[in-house]
């Protein structure tokens, strides 16, 4: 995290009623809440995730065993579990 001058960034009103709270020490400023992503939304990782679960309700939809599905997407049987039940779930409620 980079630091900055206070002085260099706000308007001096603004640097003014801040040192009336805090002076002479650092504060972290964080994001405004609009600006935050969610986990793996950057990377894409959350995309991938998703697109992975489908895949795996699809098959499972399809006629494949929760075994198979262990073997083929490398996961335990209460992950496997928890996707089926899951993508069931948000295709009941998309019906």
């Amino acid at each position: 995290m980079a630091t900055s001058r206070a002085e260099m960034l706000l308007p001096p009103e603004l640097l003014n009623e801040i040192q009336k709270y805090v002076q002479g020490r650092e504060i972290y400023i964080p994001k405004a809440t609009e600006n935050y992503a969610r986990w793996g939304e950057r990377s894409g990782i959350r995309a991938d995730l998703a697109e992975r679960n489908r895949d795996i309700v699809r098959h499972y939809i399809n006629g494949a065993g929760v075994e198979e599905l262990m073997a083929q997407f490398h996961l335990s049987y209460d992950s496997i579990r928890k996707i089926i039940r899951n993508g069931n779930r948000r295709l009941s409620q998309a019906n």
